[in-house]
């Protein structure tokens, strides 16, 4: 992933919803994946390995926000589970295994939670954080630091 790349994601993860987070992280897992194929296929295994352990840890998240109280988190557990062997297989054989199955599996749950998402009219997950906006002003014999922050009484956590 190049810097672009992740300022772009830095920036919709600031603005999203709970239901775009989840498809940002589907991205961020088969991103992971496809730069583990190039490594591999590159012949870069160690590169290769550290970039299924980034896609490891996306879907462990993915794991770990399942809601248990309904009935498809079992489904989903189940699918994220059979990626997860996988990607541990991938590791220890140090080549992608069964690497399009996993990217059609987590291509098809993304494309799901997008529609759900498109549904979601929630507010953003951080919509409690500022916007700031800095500049330097020199003075005679100084430099002085401008911030424009807005609100005070809207920052922070609110339980």
């Amino acid at each position: 992933m190049n810097q672009d790349q992740k300022r772009e994601y830095t920036a919709r993860v600031a603005q999203a919803n709970r239901s775009e987070l989840v498809v940002i992280i589907y991205e961020l897992f088969l991103l992971a994946i496809d730069d583990a194929k190039a490594m591999f296929k590159e012949g870069r295994l160690e590169d290769g390995c550290r970039c299924v352990k980034r896609a490891q840890g996306f879907l462990q998240e993915l794991m770990g926000s399942l809601d248990k109280r309904y009935e498809i988190a079992e489904e989903l557990m189940r699918l994220y589970r059979y990626v997860y062997e996988q990607l541990i297989f991938s590791n220890i054989r140090r080549k992608m295994v069964n690497g399009d199955t996993v990217v059609e599996v987590m291509t098809k749950l993304k494309e799901a939670f997008e529609q759900v998402a498109k549904e979601d009219k929630s507010a953003s997950v951080m919509e409690n954080s500022q916007q700031i906006y800095a500049g330097l002003t020199y003075g005679r014999s100084s430099l002085n630091e401008v911030l424009l922050t807005g609100n005070e009484s809207n920052r922070g956590f609110r339980a």
